[in-house]
C-alpha cells in the first residue's frame, strides 16, 4: 500500500495564493512567505474597502444632494426633513442624480416637498 502525503493539496493550496500574487513588485510575487503575507494584507484591506466605499458614497451623494438644495433655496438637512414629512421616500443615490443629471426634476422635488 502506498503512503499517503498531502503534497498535491498543499501544492494545490499555494499556486491559489501565488496567482492572487500576479503584479506585485519584487520578491513579493514569487517567494511563499512574503507572498502570503501581503496577500492576506491586502485581503484584509479590500474587506474594510468595500465597508469605505459605502460611506464614501453616501457623503458624495449628500455633498451633491446640498449644492442643489441651496440652489433651489433650502439645506440638505431641511430637505431631508420636509421629504420625510411628505412621504417622499427617494433615497440619497436618486436624489444625488436628480440633482447632477436632472437639476428641473430635482426642482420639482424640493418644490413638492416644501410647499
Amino acid at each position: 500500500m502506498s503512503r499517503s502525503v498531502p503534497k498535491v493539496a498543499s501544492r494545490a493550496r499555494r499556486k491559489k495564493f501565488m496567482k492572487l500574487a500576479k503584479g506585485f513588485w519584487g520578491r513579493r510575487k514569487n517567494v511563499w512567505t512574503i507572498a502570503k503575507n501581503h496577500i492576506e494584507k491586502g485581503l484584509s484591506h479590500a474587506y474594510i474597502g468595500r465597508k469605505l466605499k459605502k460611506r464614501n458614497f453616501r457623503r458624495l451623494w449628500i455633498v451633491r444632494i446640498n449644492a442643489a438644495a441651496r440652489i433651489n433655496g433650502t439645506t440638505y438637512s431641511k430637505l431631508m426633513y420636509a421629504l420625510k414629512q411628505k412621504n417622499i421616500n427617494i433615497n440619497r443615490k436618486v436624489l444625488a442624480d436628480f440633482a447632477m443629471n436632472k437639476p428641473e426634476v430635482f426642482a420639482a422635488i424640493v418644490k413638492q416637498a416644501t410647499k
